[in-house]
């Protein structure tokens, strides 16, 4: 096959080869025999020999309105060939509109935002922000959570996995977080009492200094393993930073935009952020990273401050017209329905194939933790899972500390039938894996 100019693909073989030895070798990629994906089609990826694949990870939470959605492609196209780039020391409209519009939509008092280029820079932009109105510099982060690549968001990072930095920051401290199916505490909810929230104050009483700017969290913990706390965990949480006058910096960027069945996830708890960080599905594709916070918080960082690609007047498009997608066609409900379909779907699996230890998550972020019969995390035979699965035409992601969970995060435009046939062949893939 060719691509549009009429080049031949190269194919997945000769991508190894010049993958090896132009890229860092820290860019790892899935699959013992990986495919080239040439083209997207809404929640349909295709290889370089014209498979089809049901895309069931969109790129990690991103192209959460599909790939290639014509009405976000037109956008981009019309502002690509009108104004491409400025930086933000001038003067355009699509920036200040989309910073209106994130007000209108995020939680609480949410209201002035920056706009940088990813998920990293909005994570680290929001503990700059929360250090500069507090004048504090301790940051509390969870176990399991993943904030970024930069030094300082890799030090906040609660997974071994991703701190490949061997001298991390100083002043972070890592408070448990909300993993029911193995709770530190070996305990359940709700009569627990949420004792891994609680223990957020015994952290501040004993491992920090008490000059805390901020506690850092994920509303689900995505690179986690789809750690999903129990209702009325981040109101404790709150109460307890309140007391303390720490700020909350919620991190949005896998679990904003619909995605797990409301426009945040954060909203399923009831809790208002002093700051919130997003990326990924915000541009549906284009690179993009913000953070908002109200407007006493946001007003405290008067200094020069710059992002050469952040807001550009084509990520600003794009984001507008994936916001229009998103509201207009209600993905959030879309994404909450399906998901519990798909979930049910997975439930009834569970009942045949103990290797499913836990299914957990919101809307189309969910989570199916594999194990051995001792519980013990079981990835080898997750691997063997998502190999067979590829080999099938469906692409589904992985993640958690031991890499054994099957993460389902796929575009919200996803139909029954799309999970019906993901259903079935997972049923017979698991058969055959047992």
């Amino acid at each position: 096959m060719t691509d549009n100019t009429n080049t031949p693909y190269i194919g997945p073989e000769e991508v190894l080869r010049k993958k090896k030895e132009y890229l860092i070798p820290c860019v790892y990629h899935f699959y013992n025999q990986p495919m080239q994906l040439v083209k997207g089609e809404m929640q349909y990826l295709y290889d370089s020999t014209g498979k089809k694949y049901l895309d069931c990870f969109a790129g990690v939470s991103v192209v959460n309105c599909g790939h290639c959605h014509p009405e976000i492609t037109k956008a981009i196209c019309d502002q690509v060939t009108t104004l491409q780039h400025t930086c933000t020391i001038y003067l355009t409209q699509n920036i200040v509109n989309l910073a209106e519009r994130l007000a209108q939509i995020t939680p609480g008092r949410l209201q002035k935002t920056f706009f940088c280029a990813s998920g990293t820079e909005a994570n680290e932009g929001a503990a700059l922000l929360a250090s500069i109105y507090t004048g504090k510099h301790e940051f509390i982060s969870l176990r399991q959570g993943l904030h970024g690549r930069t030094k300082l968001t890799m030090s906040l990072t609660g997974l071994s996995l991703w701190r490949t930095d061997t001298t991390p920051v100083g002043g972070i401290s890592f408070a448990p977080n909300a993993y029911c199916y193995r709770c530190p505490y070996s305990k359940r909810h709700p009569e627990c009492d949420l004792a891994c929230a609680n223990e957020i104050e015994t952290v501040i009483k004993t491992t920090t200094s008490g000059q805390v700017a901020a506690l850092i969290a994920e509303p689900v913990q995505g690179n986690g393993g789809i750690i999903t706390p129990p209702p009325g965990y981040f109101k404790r949480v709150k109460e307890i930073l309140d007391k303390y006058n720490i700020l909350l910096i919620i991190d949005e960027v896998q679990t904003g935009f619909g995605r797990t069945g409301k426009m945040f996830a954060i909203e399923h708890y009831g809790v208002e952020p002093d700051i919130m960080t997003m990326a990924k599905a915000l541009a549906n594709g284009t690179p993009v990273g913000a953070f908002t916070s109200r407007a006493e918080i946001a007003d405290k960082y008067t200094r020069p401050g710059a992002s050469t690609l952040g807001g550009n007047p084509v990520t600003a498009t794009a984001a507008l017209a994936t916001l229009d997608v998103i509201t207009k066609n209600d993905l959030p409900a879309q994404a909450a329905e399906l998901g519990q379909y798909l979930k049910n779907g997975l439930s009834e699996l569970q009942k045949k194939h103990p290797i499913i230890g836990d299914i957990r998550g919101l809307g189309l972020m969910l989570g199916a933790e594999m194990v051995n019969p001792d519980k013990s995390p079981a990835p080898q035979k997750l691997d063997a899972i998502l190999e067979q699965m590829k080999d099938r035409g469906f692409l589904i992601g992985k993640n958690g500390p031991d890499r054994n969970v099957m993460a389902f995060q796929p575009p919200l435009v996803i139909t029954h039938d799309d999970i019906d046939n993901l259903l079935n062949n997972l049923a017979d893939v698991l058969t055959a894996v047992a």
